[in-house]
């Protein structure tokens, strides 16, 4: 019987086992004879330069007595690489290098080395100088090596179940056992020599002379080491009879990698495949492995940067091997994007992936995003993805979320099953190792419905993915007692089983938006970004409105805007479109969103062109009007000479209106003076500090605000604990300072169409300019923004203190809204101090409400009576200039008679964001015509756009509001030829109503 406690016992066999690895190398020869660059350079020598892309060559050769599959190359180029292993006859073999993979096997005895280097490590940190540090072939002791792991699991398996568990001191002493029962060398000079790199001998002043290659072991002592691995193998297995597996993981090779974050793009491209040439690799030496890789953009760049090894990733998605994944285009933040990006990144991601692949996917795969519109379950099941994995939900610090196998019920009541693991070793990026697994299983709350977890293994974030020591634990735990079950498993054959436990088990339904409590400043943070980012969508989605409105008057079908769509779906991505990343990417982004929206703009012009050589002939110059939404607008535009307009009259939706200039005259009532602007429908005060004083809501007569308005406050407290550009604390509000010394303050516009003031404000280095501008028919008041940025750590409102009393707050989401409270009855309530919201949020009492519109904002607030809107923040990590300098936006104040509904708040967002359009024709009649007319219920337009594999049209509606009712579609030599899904497969017949926030797809065909 021991003296010692189980632990103490446990710590002895690490001492042990860790003495024991000193034998796994029997020999080793160093690789010399390096080039870099062409130049040579030394083992242990620095790179000239760690910028840019670096190029090693060298060649090796093995000892002859040494047997090729115990030969390593053990390889550390100072960065991460993408190694090829060449031997003089037969094919190339590729490998990832970084911290975690730098063992390879060899292709021959004799094979020369290439490689493509970068001075980074997984995470984009700079290696402060880089060398080359390590090169060499190796003969591995294989039973030395496969001993020294089974007893590590055994430690680590036992300290995982805990001393109590009643398999642990069986598993212990067969462990102990197993040491005894070896054979070990004791050899002075070998002893010392092979010892030497132990932390503890390290330690000593100095060693005595070591030996360069002390002996490995005698034949007797492996013969010791490989009885010793067999015996304890049996035992574990009989110990496995006694103490059963409990639970069952299925296990998923995963690499995530994100498309830009710490690292720029181009950086992206070469992890994605240093990553991948790794996952193929490890199939080679691993029948069983299966991995799975999301993202079709990652796809699409291999076909120009790497059409071979494509090739040799189709080859195993056909045997099953290697599972691709998400049915999206990237995977994509999902508070931001509008709706019909949502459907953009299905429709693309999924058609690529059945062209590519021949695979269309049923799982959505979403590890790392932060928070969930309660538009996706809907549009997930309209894409042919019935599931849902993500494990973010894990992150909430305030509240833990309940479930972890789940009905997700969105908007509309579509529902997928949805799935998260609670893995304490790296999240998403697990490990096959007893604790991952165990303490896997311990988490998951699900067992009481179904027999198994998912878990993801592999590192990543920055890639790099699974690793051999990885698969050797998987297959070693088959035999051990106590610990769950493993098996390796597609995603969606994982899925498939759940969903027939579903059919029977009565699982918990989350209904709605799945709400993060952690990173709540990617609502805001990169804000120039996220501008241009709606630009961009709104450009597009137009775009295709406005070609659509031509195809139907007999113009001919446009090209695809898919290209500029991929752009900016690209730049959704998770770490892009939050503001998470380093500065590089965001120079990225916005030059490609730019250029997305450019594009937009460029085919919306020659759509308007081609309308007025279609429309009736007429004598006379005349602007063509175009809205491209489902609302009535009033006539209000800027005019191709950069004139406002704001007349009297309406555009139909869908419609266009060919317009004489007396139809241009201004509505009557507007007014303006040094501190008010008034028209028919509000009448606006502006106090001396420039924040506003009054707005008056005249149809009703109410007062809309309970304090002085659109109060700028600047918040210098914006200090979080952690992650800078990601989360904003729930103090942040105890310091909150006025910003800004008023420098000038005048009336800049005095109609006839419309009326400004200009307030120009100094705060600290920094200037904010607004214009409070009231169009002559306007409903709204504007507050035009321009921001001169130059502080740090400084998050600046905008505080709207409202005469309306509401228990909650309505937001709008994608193809919806989602009402939050306004009070802090629960944790759940307090948590929500900032949320996301589109291009509106509402806050009304019965018969009267006032709205918050914005062009391009995402973070706000509801608290008591007060709206807020964050407009910039200032993180110094991991871009030290987030948001310096110049940019431009829009937010507005709207009151309203009723609700948000009744007061056409959606409508006036609409609006806020895509005016209607105007170009200068000549020739035309005087006319006003829609070709696309619809009757019923009030809907909002996705997008009408050209269908992808015919000449039909897409027209694409939503119920934006909860509510039901008919609904049909007038359109002239065109008919709604059937209903279809996302991805424009048929559905059948058009139903003649919608239900509450469906998304609909028709079908419309000429004749």
């Amino acid at each position: 019987m021991s003296s010692l406690t189980i632990r103490q016992r446990l710590d002895r066999l690490d001492v042990r086992v860790a003495e024991l690895d000193c034998w796994r190398d029997r020999e080793s020869v160093a690789v010399d004879g390096w080039r870099l660059d062409g130049e040579p350079i030394a083992l242990g020598a620095f790179w000239p330069d760690r910028e840019g892309v670096h190029r090693f060559e060298a060649e090796a050769t093995a000892p002859e007595h040494w047997p090729l599959e115990d030969v390593e190359l053990q390889l550390d180029l100072g960065g991460e690489s993408l190694v090829a292993l060449v031997p003089e006859d037969g094919e190339a073999k590729h490998f990832g290098v970084d911290p975690y993979h730098q063992q390879f096997p060899v292709p021959a005895p004799k094979f020369r080395i290439e490689s493509e280097s970068v001075a980074r490590l997984p995470f984009g940190e700079p290696v402060p100088e880089p060398r080359l540090n390590k090169a060499r072939l190796a003969w591995i002791d294989r039973p030395v090596h496969d001993l020294v792991l089974l007893l590590r699991q055994v430690s680590e398996a036992a300290r995982t179940l805990g001393e109590t568990h009643e398999a642990v001191l069986p598993m212990l002493k067969a462990a102990e056992r197993c040491f005894a029962a070896l054979d070990w060398p004791s050899a002075t000079a070998d002893y010392v020599s092979r010892t030497a790199h132990r932390p503890m001998q390290r330690q000593i002043w100095r060693l005595p002379e070591l030996k360069d290659a002390p002996d490995a072991l005698r034949q007797d002592h492996r013969a010791s080491v490989s009885e010793a691995h067999a015996t304890l193998t049996a035992e574990l297995a009989a110990l496995r009879e006694r103490f059963p597996q409990t639970g069952r993981i299925a296990i998923t090779g995963h690499a995530h990698i994100d498309l830009a974050w710490l690292w720029p793009y181009a950086e992206t491209r070469r992890k994605a495949r240093r990553t991948f040439h790794t996952a193929l690799r490890l199939m080679e030496r691993f029948p069983d492995y299966i991995f799975n890789q999301s993202t079709a953009a990652y796809y699409a760049q291999l076909e120009e940067d790497d059409p071979e090894l494509l090739a040799s990733i189709k080859q195993r998605v056909a045997e099953g091997r290697w599972e691709t994944i998400g049915g999206m285009w990237v995977e994509p933040d999902t508070n931001m994007p509008t709706g019909e990006s949502f459907v953009r990144q299905i429709l693309y991601g999924q058609r690529y992936f059945r062209r590519t692949f021949g695979v269309e996917h049923r799982v959505c795969w979403l590890p790392d995003c932060f928070g969930f519109s309660p538009a996706l379950p809907q549009l997930l099941r309209q894409g042919g993805m019935d599931s849902f994995f993500t494990i973010k939900v894990n992150w909430s610090e305030t509240n833990k979320f309940p479930h972890d196998l789940f009905w997700w019920e969105g908007l509309d009541g579509s529902k997928v099953l949805a799935h998260t693991f609670d893995n304490p070793v790296r999240g998403y990026n697990g490990s096959v190792e007893p604790r991952a697994t165990i303490e896997t299983w311990r988490n998951f709350r699900g067992k009481a419905h179904h027999d198994e977890s998912l878990l993801a293994v592999g590192y990543g974030d920055g890639g790099g993915g699974t690793t051999p020591e990885m698969l050797e634990r998987q297959a070693q735990l088959a035999d051990f007692p106590a610990v769950p079950q493993l098996r390796p498993a597609r995603v969606e054959d994982f899925f498939a089983r759940a969903h027939e436990t579903a059919k029977t088990a009565e699982l918990p339904v989350w209904l709605g938006e799945i709400y993060l409590e952690l990173h709540r400043a990617t609502l805001t943070t990169q804000s120039h970004t996220k501008k241009r980012h709606r630009e961009a969508e709104r450009a597009l989605i137009t775009a295709e409105t406005v070609s659509s409105l031509g195809v139907l008057l007999g113009a001919p079908k446009p090209a695809s805007l898919e290209p500029a769509w991929r752009q900016t779906l690209k730049n959704e991505f998770h770490d892009i479109l939050p503001g998470s990343g380093i500065r590089e990417i965001y120079e990225d982004a916005e030059r490609e969103l730019e250029e997305a929206r450019d594009a937009g703009l460029a085919r919306q012009r020659e759509a308007m062109d081609a309308l007025g050589e279609l429309l009736p002939a007429g004598e006379g110059g005349a602007v063509v009007v175009v809205n491209p939404s489902l609302a009535d607008r009033p006539i209000r535009f800027q005019s191709p000479d950069g004139r406002p307009v704001a007349a009297k009259g309406t555009v139909p939706p869908l419609g266009l209106a060919v317009l004489r200039q007396a139809d241009l005259a201004p509505a009557d009532g507007l007014s303006a003076s040094e501190r008010v602007l008034e028209n028919r429908h509000i009448r606006v005060e502006i106090a001396e500090d420039g924040t506003l004083r009054s707005v008056v809501h005249k149809a009703t007569g109410r007062e809309a605000l309970a304090g002085p308005g659109n109060r700028l406050v600047a918040y210098p407290m914006d200090k979080p604990r952690n992650w800078d550009a990601w989360d904003v604390e729930d103090d942040y509000e105890a310091k909150g300072v006025e910003a800004g010394e008023i420098v000038r303050f005048e009336l800049v516009e005095n109609g006839p169409h419309r009326a400004a003031i200009r307030i120009e404000r100094r705060f600290r280095d920094s200037t904010i300019t607004q214009h409070y501008s009231l169009a002559a028919n306007g409903r709204r008041l504007d507050i035009e923004t321009e921001l001169d940025w130059h502080d740090r750590r400084v998050l600046l409102r905008a505080l709207f203190p409202l005469a309306v009393r509401s228990d909650f707050a309505t937001f709008e989401c994608a193809f919806g809204v989602v009402r939050r409270a306004t009070h802090v009855n629960t944790s759940w309530d307090a948590a929500r101090f900032e949320v996301p919201a589109h291009r509106f949020a509402d806050l009304s009492e019965p018969g009267f409400g006032v709205a918050l519109l914005n062009d391009g904002k995402y973070g706000h607030s509801a608290r008591g009576d007060t709206l807020g809107l964050s407009l910039v923040r200032s993180p110094i990590y991991p871009d030290p200039l987030a948001d310096e300098g110049r940019q431009r936006f829009t937010y507005s104040i709207l009151p309203h008679r009723g609700d948000w509904i009744e007061g056409g708040v959606r409508e006036e967002a609409e609006d806020l964001n895509q005016p209607l359009l105007a170009a200068a024709a000549s020739g035309c009649a005087p006319c006003t015509y829609a070709p696309v007319r619809l009757d019923g219920h009030a809907v909002g337009l996705a997008g009408l756009k050209p269908a992808e594999d015919t000449d039909d049209l897409i027209l694409r509606v939503y119920e934006p509001a909860g509510g039901r009712g008919s609904l049909t579609v007038e359109t002239d030599g065109w008919r709604v030829a059937e209903e279809v899904d996302i991805l424009e497969r048929p559905l059948g017949a058009a139903r003649s109503d919608i239900r509450p926030f469906e998304v609909r797809s028709l079908r419309l065909a000429k004749g």
